[in-house]
């Protein structure tokens, strides 16, 4: 009974380690790739044909789930937090709270999860399914760089299109809660604007600018990385598309807290 006890903590022990030496060794490559990627965007051949299109994918295609979703967004937080308000007559307070969240908080992390789940999972698809039919092996053997030529203009559509998506969501959100907070629920507009334009200053849209900027970078990395190490045919396309919207989606909520950490 000893000896079976001893073998179970040693079969435990060695389990655990190699877990653990199995996330280093991803963290590892995919902070490699990252590098990579992000050292490519300064080394010709710049390819802008290539970013362009991924932008378009990224960026414009993403615009339709965007506008909707930050309109309610918007409506929704402006609805609640006036019924929140109006318990202590303060509901003058909604414009300049809903400016100040929507800025800082929800736009970013709302734009970062949302393109993470319709792109970087398209992205992670793509590029797996390349990995898994070799057309990545083709390119190297044609001398061409996968990361310059594949990541590349991923990263660089990313990081250029969160920013834009971002203030896009500001724009329409604010929109939204206007709408709802003058003609819904009878606030008056100098009302809703001067607490709106009093609460919400520069250093509130650049920092949730930074945060989507962080999130795309972030996003074009971590679906890159997934997609380009895939193994196991089909069915490692369809795992690598799953664990990059999951670890975006994570890495997305955790980095906001540490950026708001650092950024107050």
């Amino acid at each position: 009974m000893v000896v079976r006890m001893v073998e179970a903590v040693g079969r435990t022990s060695i389990g655990a380690w190699q877990r653990f030496l199995g996330a280093l060794e991803e963290l590892g490559r995919a902070t490699v790739i990252g590098l990579r990627g992000l050292a490519n965007l300064f080394l010709p051949p710049v390819r802008l044909r290539l970013i362009i299109e991924q932008t378009e994918f990224i960026g414009v295609s993403s615009l339709p789930i965007i506008l909707l979703t930050s309109a309610f967004t918007g409506a929704v937080f402006t609805l609640q937090s006036y019924r929140a308000f109006a318990i202590f007559g303060a509901e003058a307070m909604v414009g300049g709270t809903v400016g100040v969240a929507l800025t800082r908080e929800l736009g970013p992390t709302l734009t970062g999860l949302l393109v993470a789940g319709r792109a970087g999972s398209a992205m992670a698809a793509e590029l797996g399914s390349m990995r898994v039919s070799e057309q990545i092996d083709a390119l190297e053997a044609m001398a061409v760089d996968p990361v310059n030529y594949l990541v590349k203009p991923r990263l660089a559509a990313s990081i250029l299109s969160m920013p834009i998506l971002t203030a896009i969501f500001d724009a329409v959100g604010v929109a939204g809660s206007y709408l709802v907070g003058v003609y819904l629920l009878g606030m008056s507009k100098p009302e809703f604007l001067v607490r709106l334009g009093d609460w919400v200053d520069w250093d509130d849209i650049w920092t949730g600018l930074f945060k989507a900027t962080v999130f795309g970078l972030l996003m074009g990395v971590i679906s890159c990385y997934k997609g380009y190490y895939t193994t196991g045919g089909a069915a490692g396309v369809g795992r690598a598309t799953t664990s990059a919207v999951v670890v975006t989606s994570v890495s997305v909520l955790v980095t906001n807290f540490f950026i708001a950490w650092l950024l107050p």
